[in-house]
């Protein structure tokens, strides 16, 4: 290095007078940050008396001898935060202080370890060239690759009790969910198990099902159970046979006399010597005989003897009876003793005939009759339509099948909703008669109608059926003026509209009953008035 003179580029004048440079030249034409307490400046270098090199200049920022230390040493330039030489930290040719190792890593901007060491800290006496060198605590020095490599320790992880922690507590919750899936698949087998127990055996134990304590047997008399009860004693079943033919049907008591009613296609099987077993619903059994029977009514009286404490049924009033009226139907369908059903009326007068299986007519029946949904069966007919308070307001005697009209017994497919009864005021005049003489008698007007006229109307033959006259002499049609091929449209204000219904009409009276007949002759129309006249034929 070359002693700096006056005029020398970078040379300042020292304290003695002797300049200085403030950056020697480097031998490549840079120069050197000349740095207080550096180690090569503080080593002792041999003065002119010992033959040795001049004595090295002092630096600018070096105090003269004797003279006060400044405060706070000043740098020549401001310190380098990233360490970059030659300006900041001692480069490769120059020794450097133990690189110090930072026990963890720190997050970025965070220093770790050792604060730095303050300016005002840093000692102000020179250090011996072979004095260990002080630890750097600054956290910004720059990794030394030429300095012995110090000992390392094993890595670790920035927070191991965190983790732990973590673990501890996954490992719990992993616990927990396996725990919990245990229990849902015990109690799914254990469910299970218990399900197929219970669907097999109906229980673990005895199975006793909920059920109604016992209550009175008394119901109101006004409902159909109270109906029942009540008129079930009086309803009977008859089995008859004879001549080859055999038959169940229905009756009802009329008497404590031992007469009960009935259909006459009920008895017919019967005939002269044939059998009739009566079963009463206490199931206690008796022989019957007929007392008297009419076809035309489709009515019959049988009695049995030696019975005692018969219950006859209170009869009651058709004419009252409305359509809609609640009804009850008690029978034996197909032999099925006791069966009760319920309906309404369904209409009132309803002419129909039944019958005629003889072909001569003598075997037919014209009823004025009651028609009812109730539903009535082959073995319902002579059984009683009682009303809704148990009185006897019909004879069930027919019913509509699905293949054919109105029959008795026929009608094999069943009920269809359409059963007919006889008018109680009508079977209880037949039934008083049939019981005083054994015969009915019929109310006639004394006339012989045409029964292929198709036209509206009944018309009267030209005729009579014997041969004789179409209009009897003296007979209540000829007093009031009937002549043949008349057509009478209205019995009583009601329209007629063949002959087989005038004949249900008519019969729906007494014998002396006065009718009103509204007529047409020659496109005239005329009304006549006549009193019925009486028969005992057909």
């Amino acid at each position: 290095m070359n002693e700096g003179k006056p005029g020398t580029p970078g040379a300042s004048e020292g304290p003695d007078g002797d300049f200085v440079l403030a950056h020697p030249e480097r031998p490549d034409g840079d120069y050197e940050l000349a740095r207080p307490h550096d180690a090569a400046a503080s080593t002792p270098a041999a003065g002119p008396a010992d033959g040795g090199a001049p004595a090295p200049a002092q630096s600018a920022d070096t105090p003269a001898p004797g003279a006060d230390a400044p405060a706070h040493p000043q740098p020549l330039h401001d310190p380098d935060p990233y360490s970059t030489p030659p300006y900041g930290e001692p480069g490769p040719w120059a020794p450097a202080p133990p690189v110090q190792h930072p026990a963890a890593t720190p997050a970025h901007g965070v220093a770790v370890g050792v604060p730095p060491v303050p300016p005002e800290a840093a000692p102000a006496a020179p250090v011996a060239q072979d004095a260990p060198a002080a630890p750097v605590t600054d956290p910004w020095a720059r990794y030394d690759p030429w300095a012995a490599p110090a000992a390392v320790a094993p890595l670790q992880q920035a927070d191991p009790v965190e983790e732990d922690v973590r673990r501890r507590r996954s490992r719990r919750r992993r616990t927990l969910a396996g725990g919990a899936l245990v229990i849902a698949l015990v109690s799914g087998v254990a469910g299970g198990v218990v399900g197929v127990q219970l669907e097999r055996n109906g229980g673990i134990g005895a199975v006793e099902l909920p059920q109604a304590g016992v209550e009175a047997p008394d119901r109101d008399p006004d409902s159909v159970a109270g109906i029942a009860a009540q008129a079930l004693p009086s309803v009977v079943t008859l089995h008859v046979s004879g001549g080859g033919k055999a038959g169940t049907g229905t009756g009802f008591v009329l008497d404590d006399r031992g007469h009960i009613l009935t259909n006459d296609h009920v008895v017919e099987p019967a005939g002269e010597n044939g059998d009739i077993t009566v079963t009463f619903h206490s199931g206690d059994t008796a022989e019957a005989t007929v007392v008297g029977r009419d076809s035309g009514y489709d009515l019959a009286v049988v009695r049995v003897k030696g019975v005692r404490g018969l219950a006859p049924l209170p009869l009651g009033n058709s004419d009252n009876v409305r359509v809609g009226d609640p009804v009850v139907a008690i029978g034996a369908p197909f032999d099925l003793a006791g069966t009760v059903t319920s309906g309404i009326i369904s209409a009132r007068e309803r002419p129909i005939t039944a019958g005629g299986e003889k072909g001569d007519g003598s075997d037919v029946s014209y009823v004025d009759a009651l028609q009812t949904d109730a539903p009535i069966n082959p073995g319902n007919s002579g059984g009683p339509l009682l009303d809704g308070k148990g009185r006897v307001i019909g004879i069930n005697s027919a019913i509509r099948s699905a293949d054919g009209g109105p029959d008795p017994e026929g009608g094999q497919s069943g009920s269809i909703g359409l059963g007919f009864a006889i008018p109680i005021n009508q079977g209880k005049r037949v039934a008083e008669e049939l019981m005083e003489t054994g015969k009915a008698t019929h109310p006639v007007i004394g006339i012989t109608l045409d029964m292929e006229y198709s036209g509206d109307g009944a018309r009267v033959a030209a005729e009579g059926s014997d041969g004789g006259p179409p209009v009897s002499t003296g007979g209540p049609g000829a007093e009031a003026g009937i002549r043949p091929g008349d057509v009478i449209t209205k019995v009583d204000g009601r329209p007629v509209h063949s002959g087989e219904e005038l004949i249900v009409k008519t019969r729906a009276h007494r014998p002396g009953d006065r009718l009103e007949l509204t007529l047409e002759r020659g496109g005239e129309e005329r009304t006549v008035s006549l009193v019925l006249g009486s028969s005992d034929g057909d």
